[in-house]
């Protein structure tokens, strides 16, 4: 396969990527994320494909020879695009919203080479126990939401609120890394 290339600096991207045999390089995208809201699916992949477009075009030399993978992972919850909390105050307003709720993760994929893009999001319930406000604060203590879509990791110690959910595991952690795999193979 030619060169792949993860244009993301998520290490949980990076494990998934690891654990199913992926041989590739990361190359963090710098391109601006600003854009408009829209509808969830639309905007993971508008978004992932920004990532991939931009980490790509660093190639121009060597464009035949690179494949580069972008990804973006959100919540969404009641109408509202959840990204990465901005502070801790954040991080709680949203935990607040999620408990006792259900919820979707959505991400999106975009595999780009010189000559082809191919773009596909997947799409998780997720369902969240009651919580305290004392186990809220408790979980923003840990610093583990901070960087994570939704103020939270289903890998870390939020697990423990974690009531079920349909769909994908890994595309909660950040990457649907059995339909990546299926689609490199289409590529």
């Amino acid at each position: 396969m030619k060169n792949l290339i993860l244009a993301s600096g998520s290490p949980r991207r990076r494990e998934l990527m690891s654990q199913v045999g992926l041989d590739f390089t990361v190359v963090t995208s710098d391109a601006d994320e600003n854009i408009k809201e829209m509808e969830p699916e639309d905007y993971v992949r508008e978004l992932s494909s920004i990532k991939a477009q931009s980490v790509l075009e660093q190639y121009t030399d060597k464009e035949d020879a690179v494949i580069v993978i972008g990804a973006d992972t959100i919540v969404y919850h009641k109408g509202e695009i959840l990204t990465k909390p901005k502070d801790e105050e954040d991080a709680f307003r949203i935990l607040k919203s999620l408990e006792g709720e259900i919820h979707q993760v959505y991400t999106g994929v975009t595999i780009c080479s010189a000559h082809k893009n191919v773009s596909f999001y997947e799409k998780t319930d997720v369902w969240v126990y009651d919580m305290t406000d004392e186990e809220i604060r408790d979980y923003i203590n840990t610093g583990e939401p901070m960087d994570k879509a939704g103020a939270y990791g289903i890998q870390g110690k939020f697990a423990a609120y974690i009531k079920g959910i349909e769909g994908d595991y890994n595309n909660v952690v950040g990457l649907p890394v059995a339909r990546l795999v299926h689609e490199l193979k289409v590529f």
